[in-house]
């Protein structure tokens, strides 16, 4: 019962980097409440892979960094509720 919630936030948290991603596509989009909110909630968490990753050719991939090590936090937090 715990896992599946653990899994679904991770789920939910992983779909709105993507949508906060996208939304970088879109001039003023983060001008928007949904885009101020995504800030919000994505931002900080981004923020520590942008300053180890320089974009190339103005492209970040700290976003793309960021899933994967969110992947890796999930796939800990799991083997940790296996422990105990």
């Amino acid at each position: 019962m715990i896992g599946q919630i653990i899994q679904v936030l991770f789920e939910l948290y992983s779909t709105l980097i993507l949508v906060y991603c996208i939304m970088s596509w879109f001039p003023n989009a983060y001008q928007t409440k949904l885009g101020q909110l995504l800030v919000r909630l994505c931002q900080p968490y981004l923020e520590i892979f942008e300053r180890f990753i320089p974009p190339v050719f103005g492209i970040s991939f700290a976003p793309w960094v960021g899933l994967i090590a969110l992947q890796f936090i999930e796939y800990g937090v799991f083997a940790i509720l296996r422990i105990l």
